[in-house]
């Protein structure tokens, strides 16, 4: 068993998305989504990646048809149990060789970025979505952002100096992540850079969470009003080029043109 699927074994996704904090992300996101299936005639998604179906579960409820690929068997069983209309199966974002060319409208890629090290395999991931997904569908990827662990888990837990001692982090304070690590963290030049190469075009790029990890006490103690409030300064502020590196997540909006 890898070190990440012991990880997954304890960790508990649907949990996260549930808090507070979660919420914010799951409620941005799923916005998002419906924007680019309204636009969409009958379509087919892939959620790659769909841990334990927050989802692709929620979308299949809706009535779409859905398919979900997982690579930790532990959360393939939780989303099975959920007994959905998802179609969904282990495999792996690097090689989805069981899906033809060109098979699905909207292609979700929320999890596996997060624990990809090199360009190379985030790059392989961006292709094989790209791959899958038809001209002038859409690609939503989602990240874990930079300066968000280095706030959190350098300072705030206070691991800087074992960062630097180790070479976890470069001079200007950019996270050189291992396997080991379980998670990766980039920059918006990183997604720049990544999008080109795989030749992929931007629609929009949002902070799916904003501020709201870094908020999670001030989240929890809010009554239902005023979240809700918060809900709505945080959607009128997703989108936003000067806020969106701060946050834990970004959620980048993709188009694969006519080639």
């Amino acid at each position: 068993m890898t070190e990440l699927e012991k990880y997954y074994n304890k960790f508990n996704e649907d949990k996260r998305l549930l808090s507070r904090h979660g919420q914010v992300e799951f409620i941005t996101s799923m916005k998002y989504i419906h924007q680019c299936l309204e636009e969409m005639d009958s379509p087919k998604i892939l959620d790659i990646g769909a841990g334990t179906g927050r989802y692709s579960v929620a979308l299949a409820n809706e009535g779409y048809d859905v398919t979900a690929v997982e690579l930790v068997k532990y959360n393939l069983g939780i989303l099975k149990k959920k007994q959905s209309n998802v179609k969904a199966y282990q495999g792996n974002a690097l090689n989805l060789k069981r899906f033809e060319d060109e098979s699905f409208d909207l292609t979700l890629l929320f999890g596996p970025m997060y624990h990809l090290y090199t360009f190379e395999d985030k790059l392989k991931a961006l292709q094989e979505a790209k791959r899958v997904t038809k001209p002038n569908g859409r690609i939503l990827v989602a990240y874990c952002m930079n300066e968000y662990c280095v706030l959190t888990y350098a300072f705030k837990e206070n691991h800087i100096k074992e960062c630097l001692e180790e070479n976890r982090l470069t001079k200007d304070f950019h996270s050189l992540a291992e396997e080991k690590h379980l998670y990766d963290y980039v920059r918006l030049e990183d997604i720049n850079q990544l999008n080109e190469a795989a030749g992929l075009l931007r629609e929009r790029i949002i902070s799916p969470d904003g501020p709201s990890d870094y908020m999670r006490p001030v989240l929890n103690a809010m009554d239902e009003e005023t979240f809700q409030i918060y809900i709505d300064y945080h959607l009128s502020t997703c989108e936003r080029m000067d806020l969106i590196g701060a946050g834990a997540h970004t959620l980048d909006i993709l188009k694969k043109g006519m080639e």
